[in-house]
């Protein structure tokens, strides 16, 4: 099973939920040779309750996954910003997702955010695998947490962006984070759109359609985070084509269907 356990549903957080687009996006993701992905879509996103309660009435549902007719598995998760700056991810069970996502709603602006132990003992109450994301990007401090802290993560997150700009120094930076804290070490696209899907992906032996089955996958190890050789093209060409179909939106135009040459 090919799985990107980072990816997004929507282009931006402010633009409004597609859902012919995100129809597209998943048979992309399927075209770029992906079995499975962790749908974790930031958790102040506009219309964050569509998208999930889209997806659970469109397709069908195979244990704690979604999968569309392509044949794509679609596990559901949330990125969320923590008070000390820096996001984290959760892939759980769908119905948990979004009451998680209910329950961050007075923390979802600038400001506001909850500190990361206060949001540890929220996600501890739900079956909930939890991630660093991207834990060495500019802005973010999750490393300097104390130790006690990161260790109640589940997994860590090798980001195709970060790979993309210096794969050396960040699956190095990544991979003693991980051993640190002795946890899984993933790979997740961060893509909010088509192109980047593939960048890096993770590969495991079996399939899972529980979110307990993916988490024991993880911990067993054995499996391989690969980058594609055209991982820096594909990010770039991604940022490019982001901006652009984002000029699209805000002149008035229609970037849905500039992509899919449908309407919404």
């Amino acid at each position: 099973m090919y799985i990107d356990f980072h990816t997004h549903g929507k282009l931006a957080k402010k633009l409004p939920f597609s859902t012919v687009y995100t129809d597209w996006l998943f048979a992309e993701a399927r075209k770029a040779g992906l079995d499975a992905v962790c749908l974790t879509e930031h958790f102040n996103t506009m219309q964050f309750s569509d998208l999930y309660g889209y997806i659970m009435k469109k397709y069908e549902r195979r244990g704690d996954c979604f999968l569309t007719p392509q044949g794509l598995r679609i596990f559901a998760g949330m990125e969320t910003d923590i008070a000390q700056g820096g996001h984290i991810l959760t892939v759980g069970i769908p119905e948990e997702i979004m009451e998680l996502n209910r329950r961050l709603e007075p923390f979802k602006e600038k400001g506001k955010f909850l500190p990361f132990d206060e949001l540890m003992d929220l996600f501890s109450k739900y079956r909930v695998l939890v991630g660093a994301a991207h834990p060495f990007r500019a802005g973010g401090h999750i490393p300097e947490l104390p130790f006690e802290s990161l260790k109640r993560l589940d997994f860590v997150d090798l980001n195709g962006k970060d790979v993309a700009e210096n794969e050396d120094l960040a699956r190095k930076r990544t991979e003693t984070f991980a051993e640190m804290l002795q946890i899984p070490m993933v790979g997740g696209s961060d893509t909010h759109q088509a192109v980047q899907y593939g960048c890096i992906r993770t590969e495991f032996d079996r399939t899972a359609d529980t979110v307990e089955e993916l988490g024991c996958m993880m911990k067993a190890g054995g499996y391989t985070v690969t980058v594609a050789e055209s991982a820096a093209l594909q990010v770039k060409a991604a940022g490019v084509l982001k901006r652009a179909l984002k000029e699209i939106h805000a002149s008035g135009g229609d970037y849905v269907a500039a992509l899919t040459q449908t309407g919404d």
